[in-house]
């Protein structure tokens, strides 16, 4: 979906400013580390996945998520998922209620397996069905998207030709997995000239994006 989450290449949004590296706080305020907390427990739960979370924040009005902060963000997505999966009610949310008892079914997270998962991240890998479409070299086209479902594919090369430069194998593709449907598609990385994407001020440079196999055709030469 083309929401405010996808700002990456728009004009008019103003020059980028972050802060040093060195200077800048994990976290900038103690409800920021507790809504992180919040989300990483939650998600131990096995209600959702990544995609799931990550499309559940992009379902918010553009003009919210762009007015909320980081973690602001996470949280609205971390509310609207505890409420889909009937984890919480509105009013339980709210505060206006006792909530409930805690599903049986539910398994409490374990903090080693978390801090776990946390430090390495978790495999997306899958096993391969059928052959990569394309090969290293090939000219391809990203289709442009025009639906409300999750894509990892940005609006800034969408309707740009690029060429593979590599295979990276069969993983987890998150355009279903939003949807809890679970299947793998080849992932290629594919090279785009920067004066493609942004004109002049691109003259020079390459920009390397990692895309799945539904986003792509045969480009056009």
């Amino acid at each position: 979906m083309k929401g405010g989450h996808d700002l990456g290449g728009q004009s008019g949004m103003g020059p980028i400013n972050p802060e040093p590296e060195s200077q800048e706080p994990v976290f900038h305020a103690e409800w920021e580390r507790r809504v992180f907390a919040l989300t990483l427990a939650t998600g131990m739960l096995g209600k959702w996945n990544i995609d799931e979370s990550r499309h559940a924040r992009e379902r918010q009005d553009p003009i919210t998520y762009i007015e909320n902060s980081y973690y602001e963000n996470w949280l609205e997505g971390l509310e609207r998922l505890l409420q889909e999966k009937g984890l919480l009610a509105p009013d339980e949310l709210a505060g206006n209620a006792v909530i409930s008892d805690t599903d049986s079914a539910v398994q409490v997270p374990d903090p080693q397996l978390a801090s776990k998962i946390l430090a390495s991240g978790a495999s997306s890998e899958r096993e391969a069905r059928s052959e990569a479409l394309f090969s290293v070299g090939d000219r391809v086209l990203v289709r442009s998207s025009e639906g409300t479902g999750h894509t990892r594919a940005p609006r800034y090369v969408q309707g740009m030709n690029g060429i593979v430069s590599a295979i990276v194998g069969c993983h987890s593709f998150p355009d279903s997995n939003a949807v809890g449907v679970h299947e793998g598609a080849t992932l290629y990385r594919v090279s785009f000239l920067g004066k493609d994407l942004w004109g002049t001020t691109g003259a020079n440079s390459e920009v390397l994006v990692d895309l799945w196999e539904p986003y792509l055709s045969a480009g056009i030469s």
